[in-house]
């Protein structure tokens, strides 16, 4: 209904109406915030991740008993609001929340799925303004779960034959800490491990500190380097440490399952070797730390690039040694803007296994190019658009992938050139996140080419082409 009937005011009543109205703003600060996202419009993982805010720092305290399989843990998030926020999300699989704070002060929780909702107190709230960094702590408890992908593959926290070990691509962080889970949402990290006294927690980093405490041990880690979610690790069980620093002054920590560790000692000893080679094609390393992590084999079911310090289910040959190292500088220095453009990762990492077989044990790229080519299985899709969640892993990720870099080389057909602008592009994304967008126009910037005939066949296309070129 139009209500247009005039009403006469008083003075006294104007002067109240005005008090009413400046104490509502002084409350306010003028400005209503208004809920973060609750996901982050993945193509294939709408609801991971969440908007409204920025993590800049992770300090996660855990106290884990792989016996029991029971975790407890404390996790405080430094983030600085993109927006007014009223409320805001954290993706959290399974683990109950005891309590949770904002500012130091109690937050209301609502869970659906994996999403926590997080609803600040008034006098928060109205300090939770765009650029405003804040803290918030949430203690939780439980049974770490293991996710299972949309693959089939196993991730999360797993079982170990002597402990446990978190592997976090593409989602399952969640299932032992919450934060945003999404790669373009990276910080910096303190991880710090509580164990039964006998057993060793590895994580990313520099180690920090080692104490011990009646019955159990406490390690400490710290990841200066902004780190995506899905590339944090925890691995639990009895290891064979080993610390040493390359020429370069970068510090190395491998462990390795005492089970594997007299098999994995040769291999692991050519992480300086291999790290070095690499720098040479593709720039400085990136990190200030590298190593890896051996568990047994049957502990996982893949290898994965966790940052700083690749897991391997069992000692690696010296082509998945570069593979995952590779993924320091393609996935875990340079990360995708979303999961759609995981192809740079594994493409460029397939494609420096090519190199390493090239220079290393005369296996010619050409060869490995054409064999690729070859393969039906890299034909099922374009690796830059895979059809459905199930597809980011496959062959033509991984394959194709590198068969586009393959071709910006020849189209390059300078090989010193080429190389320059793979250094050109880990240095333009360091520390940051890149799309395939960016990529291609980088490449055609840096060539002064136009590669829309590449683009179209070799990344996009859905057909394999008549020619190998």
């Amino acid at each position: 209904m139009d209500q247009r009937t005039s009403v006469r005011h008083t003075g006294r009543a104007a002067a109240l109406a005005l008090l009413v109205l400046t104490a509502s703003t002084a409350c306010t600060g003028g400005v209503e915030g208004t809920p973060g996202a609750a996901g982050l419009r993945d193509p294939y993982f709408p609801k991971l991740g969440n908007g409204g805010y920025d993590v800049t720092h992770y300090d996660l305290a855990l106290d884990v008993d792989p016996a029991s399989h029971r975790l407890r843990g404390t996790a405080t998030i430094t983030a600085r609001a993109t927006q007014d926020l009223s409320s805001f999300n954290l993706d959290l699989a399974g683990l109950t929340v005891q309590s949770a704070t904002v500012e130091g002060r109690p937050a209301a929780v609502n869970r659906a799925g994996h999403e926590l909702t997080l609803r600040p107190d008034a006098e928060v709230a109205s300090r939770l303004r765009k650029g405003r960094t804040f803290r918030t702590v949430v203690s939780y408890s439980g049974s770490p779960q293991t996710l299972t992908d949309p693959d089939k593959s196993k991730e999360g926290w797993l079982r170990t034959a002597d402990g446990s070990v978190a592997l976090g691509e593409p989602t399952g962080s969640m299932a032992w800490f919450p934060g945003n889970n999404y790669p373009s949402d990276k910080a910096s990290y303190d991880i710090t491990v509580t164990v039964p006294k006998g057993l060793t927690a590895v994580s990313n980093g520099e180690p920090a500190s080692r104490s011990v405490s009646g019955t159990t041990t406490t390690y400490h880690w710290h990841i200066a380097e902004p780190m995506a979610s899905y590339l944090a690790t925890v691995a639990i069980g009895r290891f064979d440490t080993k610390t040493s620093t390359t020429p370069d002054g970068i510090k190395v920590f491998t462990a390795a399952d005492t089970a594997v560790a007299a098999d994995s000692a040769r291999i692991l000893a050519r992480i300086p070797e291999v790290v070095k080679w690499e720098a040479e094609r593709f720039g400085p390393y990136p990190f200030s730390t590298t190593g890896a992590i051996v568990e047994r084999p049957g502990d996982a079911g893949y290898a994965l690039e966790t940052q700083n310090r690749p897991f391997f289910p069992g000692p690696p040959d010296a082509g998945l040694l570069v593979h995952e190292m590779a993924h320091q500088w393609f996935g875990d220095s340079v990360t995708p803007e979303s999961w759609r453009d995981i192809w740079l990762n594994e493409g460029f990492a397939t494609y420096a296994e090519w190199l390493w077989g090239d220079d290393q044990e005369g296996n010619p790229v050409r060869k490995r190019f054409d064999a690729a080519f070859d393969d039906d299985d890299n034909w099922s899709f374009p690796p830059a658009d895979p059809p459905t969640a199930a597809d980011i892993s496959r062959a033509p990720v991984y394959g194709r992938g590198a068969m586009v870099i393959h071709k910006i080389r020849q189209a390059v057909d300078d090989d010193k050139r080429f190389f320059a602008l793979v250094r050109g592009w880990t240095k333009a994304h360091r520390h940051g996140n890149a799309s395939t967008a960016d990529f291609t126009a980088y490449v055609e910037k840096t060539t002064g080419q136009d590669l829309t005939e590449l683009w179209n066949t070799w990344l996009y296309g859905r057909s394999r082409p008549a020619s190998k070129g």
